[in-house]
């Protein structure tokens, strides 16, 4: 039988990984958020509309609540919250949680949410992620789900440990709702191994609004990619973290994702861009230049990314409505 779940942040992936879980998995899932219009959205409407690649758009009915609504002790927190909201998210649902017996699983960009997690849960109980699955929030109550059914995969690491038996349950239901799990022991290994994708792949695509396909059919993504490739594992060899892939390795899967996974796909950076809120870039590139800088290295084109995307950031309220 599947484990209960509450999923803390319904935004684009807490959405998908949700209602694949409640749908395949046969999964007990609800849905918190701190969103007011996704929260009010979702119940007049009585569900999310889904789609998948802009097509087949139905209703799913899901439980959702603002976390103040909500009491309930469910097996598995999943966080999917934005970097940037975290704290408040976290902060608004501890009534509900029991860190004795509850797990969390986050797959969230970026780096900097484990630190916040461990203030409410011990680091035995802390599960993370990082996901390859390209999923865009449309606006409040509607999310498209994109690549065919079964696309896409996340490697997960507990923070602590060998894997225990609620670890096993949690990779076991994951792997019935097709989100396609690969269970490892490198915990920061597992974690910055993403962020050196999204450091290319999500930065490079905000700053010229494009599709992923859009920036791999460009003669020069090969070497801009693995600059920023180097500069970052650069970085992790000072701080003697291995990551998953070797610099190869992880050109060849932003290279893969870009151009068969998810060609069509505005990584969530643009989404976030797009709509006018700020995004996590702080906690992506600019991860990467604070790390090395405690080594003594300058990652400078991370550094030097990151500024761009602050002044695209800034330069669009000057924009005509």
């Amino acid at each position: 039988m599947a484990l209960k779940y509450t999923v803390l942040g319904a935004g684009a992936m807490g959405l998908r990984f949700g209602v694949l879980l409640q749908e395949l998995a046969g999964a007990k899932v609800d849905f918190v958020d701190n969103w007011a219009p996704q929260v009010e959205t979702i119940k007049q409407q009585g569900g999310v509309y889904v789609s998948r690649d802009h097509e087949n758009r139905h209703l799913v009915p899901i439980n959702i609540y603002s976390p103040e609504e909500y009491d309930w002790a469910p097996d598995v927190l999943i966080v999917f919250a934005k970097q940037m909201t975290l704290s408040d998210l976290l902060q608004r649902s501890a009534h509900f949680f029991r860190p004795d017996h509850q797990y969390v699983f986050s797959g969230m960009n970026g780096m900097g949410h484990i630190e916040k997690i461990n203030h409410y849960f011990p680091k035995e109980h802390v599960v993370a992620g990082t996901c390859l699955i390209g999923t865009v929030l449309n606006k409040a109550g509607d999310v498209d789900f994109i690549g065919k059914s079964g696309a896409g995969s996340i490697n997960l690491a507990p923070q602590v440990g060998e894997p225990d038996e609620r670890v096993k349950q949690i990779v076991e239901d994951f792997t019935t709702a097709n989100i396609n799990p690969h269970l490892n022991d490198n915990f920061y290994g597992t974690l910055l191994t993403k962020v050196v994708f999204n450091s290319v792949i999500n930065t490079i695509c905000t700053l010229f609004e494009i599709q992923m396909g859009q920036f791999i059919d460009y003669d020069g993504a090969e070497k801009l990619g693995k600059q920023l490739i180097n500069e970052a594992f650069d970085v992790a060899e000072r701080a003697g973290i291995q990551l998953l892939s070797t610099r190869e390795e992880e050109w060849q899967t932003i290279k893969y994702v870009s151009e068969v996974t998810n060609p069509l796909h505005y990584p969530s950076m643009y989404q976030d861009m797009s709509k006018n809120r700020p995004t996590e870039v702080d906690y992506i590139n600019g991860y990467i230049y604070d790390l090395g800088k405690k080594y003594n290295y300058e990652a400078s084109t991370h550094d030097f990314l990151r500024n761009l995307v602050h002044l695209a950031e800034n330069t669009r309220k000057f924009r005509q409505n």
